[in-house]
């Protein structure tokens, strides 16, 4: 097992909460790649793939709103798919039916359903561009456990705009 974190300069002490987690289980199991700066989420998913060497890669917010629990289904999704055409990457939605959030208002869920869904969709592009086969599915995603949201309108610009050159340059 081997927990990979990307830490974008994050202000929440995720950081420091996996340096101490390095001390006590080893670096080759959690391995921390922090980056400079907001890079965005979309990145920090990619970023962590070129890492992972694992038979099973799980994707998931290290602020526990997206609740481990989850962990298992995604496994056996993955092992299913395996017998016949295999999976690459198996990954939770709130967005599919039977997923969900809780906790939040409608202007929250209407925000966040619009850059978490660029987010996605740029992580899914580039990793079906790479010859990934994705499935998907449904969880309930919880308000966060840890530190404050990071997404604001400069990310979700810039979400918008990585997704255009997504669209237009990669061929």
């Amino acid at each position: 097992l081997q927990v990979i974190v990307i830490d974008d300069a994050s202000p929440d002490g995720t950081q420091e909460v996996a340096e101490r987690l390095q001390k006590e289980y080893g670096e080759d199991k959690i391995i921390l790649k922090p980056r400079e700066g907001k890079l965005g989420l979309g990145t920090a998913y990619i970023h962590g793939l070129k890492y992972a060497r694992g038979e099973f890669i799980i994707l998931m917010d290290a602020d526990l709103s997206h609740h481990p629990k989850f962990i298992p289904e995604m496994i056996e999704l993955q092992k299913k798919e395996n017998v016949g055409d295999s999976l690459d990457i198996v990954t939770g939605t709130r967005y599919a039916l039977g997923g969900g959030v809780c906790g939040w208002d409608v202007k929250r869920k209407t925000i966040s359903k619009g850059a978490n869904f660029l987010a996605q969709m740029e992580m899914m592009f580039r990793a079906s561009k790479a010859g990934y086969k994705i499935g998907e599915i449904p969880i309930t995603f919880v308000d966060r456990f840890f530190g404050e949201s990071k997404l604001g309108s400069q990310e979700i610009i810039g979400y918008v705009k990585g997704l255009l050159y997504l669209f237009f340059c990669v061929n």
